[in-house]
C-alpha cells in the first residue's frame, strides 16, 4: 500500500499538469494512468495567447513549448476564397501526446507518475483509498478525478452526467501537404465557409514537427453521408463543403488517416464530495471549435494546485467545505461560464439563419477585412520608410 497526500487518476494534460505543480511545490502526489508514455490521442492542438498565459502559471512553459511546440508565424484569414486579413500569430501548435509527454517530464520533486488501471474508489473526509487493477492501493488524503472522458470510474462512483447537448459538434483533424511546391506561404490559415448551409465553423491549419496539419470543425449529425465521405474521400469531401478553401490555401492533397470525433457538451453531477474533486473533461466538457477546453483544464489545475490543495492541506480533513471552495471559486466559475457561452454563441455565429446572427457575421466579416487592410497599409508605409499619420509607428 501506497500513501500520498494527492492521488491524481489520469494522467493526460489536466493530471500531468496538477501533478508537476504539486511535486514543484513539494506536495506528495501520485498520478495514476495506463500508460507510462501518453499515446497519440486527437485533442487540443494549439495554444492560443490566453491559454499561453495560463501555461505560464505553471512554472514550466518555456521547458515544454520548446520539447513539443512550435510558434505559429504569420496566420491568414479568409471568408470564402478572399484572404480578409493577414497578422502575426500569437499561438502555438503540437501533436496533443507530445505535449503531455513534454509535461510529464516536468513531473519530479515530491511528485511520480504510477503505470495502472484504477478499479475502485473509496472517499470520505480523512482518507481516501484507491484499489488497482493488480491489487495495489493507495492511501491518499485527496483524490483529483482527471481522467476526461472515460467515465469508468466515474460511473462505479455513481457520478452521472447530465448532457446539455449531444454531439454539439464534430472535430475533425488530419495532415495534408502542399502540390506542386514546397511549402506554403504561410504558417497558419483560417477559413470561414460563405455558406452556412455547410454548417462549418471554420477550418483552421497549422504546423506541428513533421507535417502540417488541419482541424475542422463541424454542425451535423453524425448519421450524416458526408461525414463518411469525409473519412474515406477528404478531398472530394472538402471541395463539396468549403467553397473557395483550395483557392485560398492552393493546390494541396490530404495526407494519412482522417479523425472524425464529436463531443457532447455535458455537466457532471453528484460530484460534490468530501475527499475529492473533478477537473477538466471529467467535470464537464468544452465545444473543441470554440477552443476553450484548454483553457478550463489549465485554469482547474493552476486554482487547484496553487491555491487550493496548498490550503486544503494545511489542516485535518478535505470535507465538504473545502471541496466547495473549488468548485465555487470564482476564477473557475468565470472560465466554466464563458466557456459554455462561447459554445452556443459559435453555434448560432455558424448555423443560425436569424437576422440578427446574419447581421453578426456580417459585421465580423467586415471588421476582419478592415484590420487586414489597415495592417497591409501600414506594411506598405513601413517599407517604404514612412510614419502612418501621427508621426507614432
Amino acid at each position: 500500500m501506497r500513501e500520498t497526500d494527492v492521488a491524481i487518476i489520469g494522467g493526460g494534460l489536466a493530471g500531468s499538469v496538477t501533478a508537476a505543480m504539486l511535486g514543484r511545490a513539494g506536495i506528495e502526489a501520485v498520478v495514476v494512468d495506463p500508460h507510462e508514455t501518453f499515446p497519440e490521442d486527437f485533442r487540443c492542438e494549439k495554444f492560443d495567447a490566453s491559454q499561453l498565459e495560463l501555461l505560464a502559471q505553471t512554472g514550466f512553459a518555456g521547458n515544454v513549448l520548446a520539447k513539443a511546440a512550435a510558434p505559429l508565424g504569420e496566420l491568414w484569414i479568409a471568408h470564402g476564397a478572399r484572404i480578409l486579413e493577414k497578422k502575426a500569430g500569437d499561438q502555438y501548435s503540437f501533436a496533443y501526446d507530445a505535449m503531455v509527454n513534454a509535461v510529464r517530464q516536468e513531473i519530479g520533486g515530491s511528485a511520480s507518475l504510477m503505470v495502472g488501471k484504477v478499479n475502485a474508489v473509496e472517499t470520505g473526509e480523512e482518507m481516501q483509498r484507491i484499489v488497482l487493477a493488480g491489487g495495489e492501493e493507495i492511501r491518499a488524503r485527496l483524490v483529483v478525478i482527471a481522467n476526461g472522458l472515460n467515465t469508468g470510474i466515474r460511473d462505479v462512483m455513481g457520478l452521472d452526467r447530465t448532457i446539455l447537448s449531444p454531439a454539439h459538434s464534430i472535430s475533425i483533424g488530419f495532415d495534408f501537404k502542399p502540390v506542386g511546391r514546397d511549402r506554403f506561404p504561410f504558417s497558419g490559415l483560417t477559413y470561414y465557409s460563405p455558406r452556412m448551409s455547410d454548417r462549418v465553423a471554420y477550418i483552421t491549419t497549422f504546423p506541428i514537427p513533421g507535417t502540417m496539419r488541419a482541424n475542422l470543425f463541424v454542425y451535423r449529425d453524425m448519421r450524416d453521408p458526408w461525414l463518411r465521405e469525409m473519412r474515406h474521400q477528404p478531398m472530394a469531401a472538402l471541395e463539396a463543403a468549403l467553397p473557395g478553401f483550395r483557392e485560398a490555401l492552393g493546390d494541396f492533397e490530404v495526407t494519412g488517416f482522417v479523425k472524425i470525433r464529436p463531443v457532447d457538451l455535458y455537466q457532471t453531477n453528484n460530484y460534490r464530495r468530501p475527499g475529492m474533486v473533478l477537473i477538466g473533461d471529467a467535470f464537464n466538457t468544452a465545444c473543441p471549435a470554440a477552443g476553450t477546453g484548454t483553457n478550463k483544464v489549465l485554469n482547474d489545475a493552476v486554482q487547484l494546485a496553487s491555491v487550493h490543495v496548498p490550503a486544503w492541506l494545511s489542516t485535518p480533513g478535505i470535507g465538504g467545505e473545502k471541496i466547495a471552495a473549488f468548485y465555487d471559486d470564482p476564477v473557475k466559475r468565470a472560465v466554466d461560464e464563458a466557456s459554455l457561452e462561447k459554445a452556443w454563441r459559435l453555434r448560432s455565429m455558424s448555423t443560425d439563419t436569424g437576422l440578427a446572427w446574419q447581421a453578426r457575421r456580417w459585421i465580423r466579416r467586415n471588421r476582419r477585412r478592415a484590420f487586414g487592410a489597415l495592417r497591409e497599409a501600414r506594411g506598405r508605409l513601413a517599407l517604404g520608410g514612412l510614419r502612418p499619420a501621427g508621426g507614432h509607428s
